[in-house]
């Protein structure tokens, strides 16, 4: 088989070429007389072969990390670190009989479902740390296995996606669908993009289905994790299709007539738009979609109330409300975010996070959060990521009307513009894949280094302790890998290992204790 490839469908022939096959491309000339550019002569073999070779060295990596959860001896370097967070512990042991009061919840702990051995705030970490090992190992064996198995699919379902010409066949469903159904005609692109994008998300949901079930109701399940009912499940996956288009049709229609209606500089307005769209997201989510699926409710009066408000002035953090989240009601994984634009910020905390550590933890973990903020990080990513559409616009409208890009993908339809969603899609599919590959792990890379940050900012907070042990905490009760391999937590990680961070804040007392002593 020569390369390079053509699509077994495309919209110049209307039907499946299967006796031909997936048949070299022509070099001839089109029939407006022009030629294949190289770039587009070679795109849609190239866009193969790269993602043929992220999947290979992204499966290495998986494969080293499923070496590192074969493991069987509980490593050296967190013994010796946990052993040192437990020895600070015992010598400043103080009293914490509030703790039972704060942590209660609005929800009650169903035990008989929960297999996984609750955590003893008071007991050794190291402890803890080692009985969990294996289990923990397990997990992560279960994890990367059926990680390895999806990721497997998804690459061989994309590359038949491309090579039988999926995507132009859909398109001109569509415009039949929407045609005989519907009255849309074949001119009116916004409305037969809409149904274009329907179709697509009817048929990944039905592709990617079993694996979300296999994942939350058998992996999550067999280690205690996942309190789901499949009710509930089905009912969160109807609410989400439902805000996909509620949301997601009015946001590609708006777009897709700016596109239109800019002119040469329309990724400009384009670029406008998503900042808007954005900031919209940014605002509603937190507090119009997220309520859809869960339930929050006002942190009851009490010391741990008392401290985090007292936390916050001190910071000069603007927080109005706080609250609590039912997460208990989906899965024991616990969690804790802040949201809100200007002078009306908030916090939430998973009733799960009130279960599993002191109130003290809480507050330095909520620390580390606000140093975040403080530090500027969240603005910085917000604007990282406005960076990044504009620049991704910006070439896009150098692609936009290469037409023999697109036919290489099967749209070769010369009686008609190139769809501008199947444009977009297509751009960010094939020629910026590789960027945003690359610009991903520089992200990645970048977000351990908020991280460490953000530590070093509870750090000298005086909380270094209390978030050493909350974090240790975290990791037992969500079964954390203890002993990563370090490419693939390189690559894949947006958290430091556990280790690692720890080993940073006892090097950073260290230095402040060091620093105190010469003062004296």
């Amino acid at each position: 088989m020569d390369l390079p490839w053509k699509t077994i469908y495309s919209q110049s022939t209307g039907e499946f070429d299967w006796a031909g096959g997936i048949s070299s491309a022509t070099t001839d000339d089109n029939d407006d007389g022009s030629t294949f550019s190289p770039l587009a002569y070679w795109s849609l073999a190239g866009t193969i072969g790269f993602t043929l070779l992220v999947y290979f060295l992204e499966g290495n990596l998986d494969a080293r990390q499923k070496k590192s959860y074969q493991i069987t001896e509980f490593p050296k370097e967190l013994e010796t670190t946990v052993a040192k967070i437990d020895a600070q512990q015992k010598n400043d042991k103080t009293d914490d009989d509030d703790d039972n009061n704060n942590n209660k919840t609005s929800k009650k702990k169903n035990d008989d479902d929960d297999k996984k051995d609750t955590i003893d705030k008071d007991k050794p970490l190291l402890e803890q740390l080692q009985a969990k090992f294996k289990s923990s190992q397990t997990y992560g064996l279960d994890k990367i296995n059926f990680g390895m198995i999806a990721g497997t699919y998804e690459t061989f379902e994309s590359i038949v996606i491309l090579l039988v010409g999926i995507m132009p066949f859909l398109w001109d469903q569509s415009i039949k669908l929407g045609g005989t159904y519907l009255g849309v005609n074949s001119d009116e692109e916004i409305k037969i993009s809409l149904i274009f994008l329907l179709l697509q998300t009817i048929v990944g949901t039905i592709t990617g289905l079993p694996f979300e079930l296999y994942k939350t109701f058998n992996i999550e399940k067999k280690h205690g994790f996942n309190k789901q009912t499949y009710g509930l499940f089905f009912t969160d996956k109807v609410k989400g299709l439902v805000l996909q288009c509620v949301i997601g049709g009015p946001f590609v229609a708006l777009l897709l007539k700016i596109i239109k209606m800019g002119g040469d500089n329309f990724y400009i307005y384009m670029w406008a738009f998503m900042f808007c769209f954005s900031v919209f997201m940014m605002t509603i989510v937190p507090v119009v979609i997220m309520p859809i699926f869960n339930t929050y409710e006002p942190l009851k009066d009490g010391d741990l109330k008392t401290s985090i408000y007292k936390l916050a002035g001190r910071l000069d953090y603007p927080l109005k409300k706080l609250f609590i989240m039912d997460g208990s009601k989906r899965s024991s994984h616990s969690n804790a975010f802040m949201f809100g634009f200007g002078a009306n910020k908030r916090i939430v905390l998973f009733d799960t996070l009130m279960e599993q550590v002191k109130s003290s933890e809480i507050l330095a973990i909520l620390g580390h959060e606000l140093g975040h903020w403080k530090l500027g990080h969240t603005l910085t990513n917000f604007a990282v990521t406005q960076v990044y559409f504009g620049v991704a616009f910006y070439f896009f409208s150098q692609c936009y009307a290469s037409k023999d890009l697109y036919a290489a993908f099967g749209f070769d339809d010369t009686k008609s513009d190139v769809p501008t969603i199947i444009a977009l899609m297509l751009f960010f599919q094939t020629l910026w894949a590789p960027v945003d590959k690359i610009l991903s792990f520089v992200l990645t890379v970048f977000s351990r280094h908020c991280e460490f940050e953000a530590d070093r900012f509870s750090v000298d907070l005086d909380m270094s302790q209390d978030l050493q042990s909350g974090l240790c905490k975290i990791h037992l009760e969500n079964l954390g890998a203890m002993c990563p391999d370090n490419l693939y937590s390189m690559y894949h990680y947006s958290h430091p290992p556990l280790v690692e961070r720890l080993s940073a804040m006892m090097a950073l007392d260290d230095a402040m204790m060091l620093k105190g002593k010469k003062k004296n």
